[in-house]
């Protein structure tokens, strides 16, 4: 079976939507929890959080959250 890659991004056309995980709060793996374009010039994401779909939220450094 050949592998057909990971979608386009129908935003901008040119860069893939690549699949984020993280964990949940009983540290559960939540496989494809968000999809980011992987065209640094798009921003176009989308996000499940507690069943809702996010689409377009800003996009910030982890490195950067205040604790």
């Amino acid at each position: 079976m050949e592998n057909a890659g990971f979608p386009k991004c129908l935003k901008c056309n040119q860069g893939d939507l690549l699949p984020l995980s993280d964990f949940g709060s009983q540290g559960a793996s939540i496989h494809y929890k968000a999809w980011v374009c992987s065209n640094p010039n798009c921003g176009f994401n989308l996000k499940i959080r507690n069943g809702d779909i996010y689409i377009n939220e800003p996009i910030i450094n982890g490195n950067n959250r205040q604790h």
